[in-house]
């Protein structure tokens, strides 16, 4: 009676860990933190507020599917800006759809992605392995058979997708991509996303880049992918999707778009007007002010830059830390990933996911089963004393 496919993945990450800790009383004399969950806590910059108070009688409007020609004007200036696109490359109606979070736009992307076939032939995914758990319920649900490719310290954590058999990519409608990664914050460069898309034109083949994380890093702006397209000016086969929930911390606007390919984003905007959750109006007038702002952003990547420098300092001689390039996380290697979970909590009160629940098990091989993630998502103190802990405990 119900459609099971899901059951093929198991319990989601944070549903694993719950019943992993729920037996356990944390340490009675510290007060719980909890690093479970990557969600921003810097405040939302207040322009938001006063834009949508000052368009809040469009509530009253349905807003459009394809959104505002504005916000995706704004949307493709800032492409255009941090890419340093040519100016003819994107046009902001056809090659921009707005997201109602990426979450639910890369989850119903894959509907279109993925082409309808069963039996012993039915279409591969491809996906990193540590993966976003939306990545394999997308794909689990388009009917693909999801391939998990390890992204590990040996591969530059990010997953070696030339290294396929020819067959395999053959077989493939979807390939994905996280650069900065989750959870490891590796990048990835101009040759790596070059080889890549010329893998995806030559076995035909989707390529999504998932940019969420593209605006937190510590040194050198991450390549983009669409930054890539534009040496030979096509955007064939790719689509990126960039979110405001880590650019500008405002995870709770759900506020994000996808760009590329203009025959696939149309496939993409036609599915959406049957069932996508759109954006209010007000809430996408704040979205545009937000893209076409800088200031609060270069705020933001300097709160997680001090988060990295304070990580580095309580655990940069711990035999598994290193600082990554991107990204707000620490991927840190501590062994068995569960038993270190459950210490933290039990011990030092500290509420973490371990690495293996964040990865699939290929062939008795987990590459997350010897990590924690650390999301530096909390105010300074806060960080600090769960690094304290962290340090103390293991």
């Amino acid at each position: 009676m119900l459609n099971n496919r899901l059951d093929t993945l198991g319990d989601g990450p944070f549903r694993r860990l719950a019943k992993l800790i729920e037996p356990m009383t944390p340490a009675a004399n510290l007060p719980p933190i909890n690093l479970s969950i990557g969600e921003p806590q810097f405040g939302c910059p207040e322009l938001v507020g006063d834009v949508i108070n000052a368009h809040r009688h469009l509530y009253g409007k349905y807003p459009p599917p394809k959104g505002t020609s504005d916000y995706r004007e704004a949307v493709t200036s800032w492409l255009n800006r941090r890419y340093d696109l040519p100016a003819d490359l994107l046009d902001p109606d056809r090659h921009i759809a707005p997201v109602s979070g990426t979450k639910e736009g890369m989850f119903m992307f894959a509907q279109i992605a993925i082409p309808e076939r069963t039996g012993p032939d039915r279409p591969l995914a491809l996906i990193p392995n540590p993966y976003y758990h939306t990545y394999a319920g997308a794909v689990v649900s388009a009917g693909a058979e999801p391939a998990f490719i390890p992204a590990t310290r040996e591969t530059g954590f990010l997953p070696d997708y030339a290294a396929l058999d020819s067959d395999v990519l053959d077989r493939t409608a979807l390939c994905i991509v996280c650069s900065p990664a989750n959870p490891q914050g590796a990048v990835a460069d101009r040759t790596y996303l070059g080889d890549l898309i010329a893998l995806a034109r030559r076995h035909e083949f989707i390529l999504l880049v998932d940019e969420c994380y593209a605006e937190i890093y510590s040194d050198s702006p991450p390549t983009g992918a669409l930054e890539v397209c534009a040496a030979d000016g096509t955007l064939d086969n790719v689509v990126v999707f960039h979110s405001l929930s880590k650019r500008s911390s405002a995870p709770g606007l759900r506020v994000g778009f996808a760009a590329g390919d203009p025959e696939i984003i149309d496939a993409f905007m036609r599915l959406r007007t049957y069932g996508a959750a759109v954006i209010p109006l007000p809430i996408e007038a704040a979205a545009s002010e937000l893209w076409r702002d800088e200031a609060h952003v270069e705020h933001i990547r300097n709160g997680y830059r001090e988060q990295f420098d304070t990580a580095e300092k309580i655990l940069g001689d711990y035999p598994g830390f290193y600082r990554p390039a991107g990204g707000f996380f620490l991927w840190l290697e501590v062994g068995d990933s569960v038993a270190a979970a459950v210490r933290l909590w039990r011990d030092a009160a500290v509420k973490l996911l371990p690495g293996s629940y964040l990865a699939a098990d290929v062939n008795g091989c987990n590459p997350g089963a010897d990590y924690i993630r650390i999301p530096l998502v909390h105010e300074i103190e806060t960080t600090s004393e769960a690094l304290e802990r962290i340090r103390h405990t293991l």
